[in-house]
């Protein structure tokens, strides 16, 4: 389906028919089942705060049977989950934006950037006062997001690439809300905060 058509996607709740596609795009976007497994266990967990998808609004019958061999319109994901900010007054709940996933096929059409406008809508509208995420600042600078380390905040790990640790300061934020990003613990259960091994070498030896 790679012949270059855009999408007209459209983005809403999670529901539970989504348990199938969503594990089968999040498993062809990163290449294993690991992001899956992490997705739904949070999904799970009381740090769980909202999942959006997203589907197409357009004749999709080809694409489900081609495509993900699934009943489904569902081409991409976007979770948040509540970590905490440990500033100095008190710890500050705050959101983390991951997974966001999109099938590989239907990548660059503009299916990702509606799932992070819709999450930093989300984001507001439940009131936090920040949002974070690890990711390429090029892409998710167009978003709203900036270096996280000029607002004075502190990565979970020296395994994540500095520039890579990215935030959008929402309306609820004080200026005393400044520390450490502390993430939920499933991400820490399933080792998927930061980078290591090769990969880590890699970014550490292209920014340098």
């Amino acid at each position: 389906m790679g012949d270059g058509r855009t999408t007209d996607p459209v983005v809403r709740p999670y529901r539970a028919a989504d348990d199938q596609p969503v594990r089968h795009l999040l498993t062809e976007a990163f290449g294993d089942a690991a992001v899956a497994d992490l997705a739904g266990e949070l999904r799970g967990s009381d740090a769980h705060r909202a999942a959006l998808v997203a589907e197409l609004d357009t004749a999709v019958t080809e694409l489900d049977t081609a495509v993900t061999g699934l009943d489904t319109a569902v081409t991409g994901l976007v979770q948040l989950s509540r970590g905490w900010l440990d500033a100095p007054a008190r710890l500050v709940e705050v959101l983390v934006l991951s997974p966001l996933g999109v099938l590989p096929e239907l990548q660059r059409r503009g299916i990702g950037t509606a799932l992070v406008r819709a999450a930093v809508d989300t984001a507001r509208e439940l009131g936090f006062p920040l949002l974070f995420l690890e990711g390429s600042p090029r892409y998710y600078s167009r978003h709203g997001f900036s270096p996280a380390a000029r607002h004075g905040f502190l990565r979970p790990s020296q395994r994540i690439p500095e520039p890579a640790f990215q935030v959008t300061v929402l309306p609820g934020w004080q200026d005393w809300m400044v520390g450490a990003l502390v993430y939920p613990d499933v991400f820490w259960r399933y080792d998927m905060v930061g980078l290591r091994g090769e990969r880590l070498a890699r970014v550490i030896a292209e920014s340098g």
